[in-house]
């Protein structure tokens, strides 16, 4: 377990970092008129996965073209966006929201997943239920991301807090999933807020106790784990193509929902082309059903994610996210 583990550490982890993490970016060019799409190689990133290659993008978008980044962490993308050399793409909630908070030009189009977040607990650290946190530590991708939000969330609704605001909980931010293994291994660690399909990971490989499933998570059936976004910019220019995109979305959720078995192994034999390597199928196929991919958009649930953000006070003025969410072009394509 060990050497799948090492091998994939890094490479692996890219896409698990969506909401919060650091790392490199790679991807290939065609030409300067394809449409720039970026992604993260993941589970949560399914319907960008399936729409790359099963060419439903492409085919949509005709003559233009499309040209593919994948992204370690929300922070990457954010910056190719903003610097002109990315167009559109997929990328957790988290990162998106605290850019249009600080002002910055992007818009929701549509939602690509839900869930995808689970709270696990390492065998014999004592911790069954969230009262038992008191005391113990966790552990999170980043501080204030997508996860530690949620998990902090529920515990200050029984009257715990981290350490970070004066409490008995003791965070570890800006842990690479792929690390959290090595931290339960050797006992460094008690728990942690785990995309998928880390979260998995710890209870299949490791006997890591599910404290939380992903559907008791805070928001955990509603809060988006993966939006399309792009700038109002390129939206406004290329009308377009922004509707080819979400064209070749909506087929790639479709066939998603419909060929479970075939959308795990297009996953896995894209992650394979990255790393050389493929996630266990038993962990796999549990940590699909532990997420949804979907083209519901809760507006709702990312707005009450960025209210907990303040009131955890991982944000220095209350939230505001008017504008930030447009799923009309998206709507009237799913209705045509």
């Amino acid at each position: 377990m060990k050497k799948w583990f090492k091998a994939t550490g890094i490479a692996l982890v890219i896409g698990a970092l969506a909401a919060c993490g650091a790392g490199n970016t790679s991807g290939t060019s065609e030409t300067e008129s394809d449409v720039r799409i970026g992604y993260f190689p993941n589970l949560d990133h399914a319907a960008a996965i399936v729409g790359k290659e099963k060419g439903y993008f492409e085919d949509e978008l005709g003559e233009r073209g499309a040209e593919y980044t994948h992204f370690p962490n929300g922070n990457d993308f954010i910056e190719a966006l903003e610097t002109g050399n990315l167009d559109i793409g997929y990328v957790g909630p988290g990162p998106a929201i605290n850019y249009f908070l600080t002002g910055g030009d992007i818009v929701v189009l549509g939602a690509a997943a839900n869930g995808a977040t689970l709270i696990v607990a390492r065998d014999g650290s004592g911790i069954e239920t969230l009262e038992d946190f008191g005391g113990k530590s966790f552990c999170t991708p980043g501080n204030g991301c997508t996860h530690n939000v949620q998990l902090e969330m529920m515990l200050k609704e029984i009257g715990l807090e981290s350490n970070r605001v004066g409490g008995t909980v003791e965070h570890q931010s800006r842990i690479a999933p792929a690390n959290m293994v090595a931290m339960f291994e050797q006992g460094q660690i008690d728990a942690a807020a785990a995309p998928e399909p880390w979260g998995t990971y710890l209870v299949e490989e490791l006997n890591a106790h599910v404290v939380a499933e992903w559907d008791n998570v805070f928001l955990g059936e509603t809060l988006p784990s993966v939006v399309v976004v792009t700038s109002k910019r390129f939206l406004e220019e290329n009308p377009e193509a922004v509707d080819a995109v979400l064209r070749g979305h909506q087929k790639a959720v479709e066939f998603t929902q419909e060929n479970t078995e075939e959308t795990l192994t297009t996953i896995n034999d894209h992650l394979f082309d990255l790393t050389q390597n493929r996630l266990p199928e038993t962990v796999l196929e549990k940590a699909w059903n532990r997420m949804a991919v979907t083209t519901e958009t809760h507006a709702d649930a990312l707005q009450a994610w960025a209210d907990a953000s303040y009131e955890l006070k991982f944000m220095d003025k209350e939230p505001n996210l008017d504008g930030f969410v447009d799923t009309s072009r998206l709507d009237a394509i799913l209705n045509e």
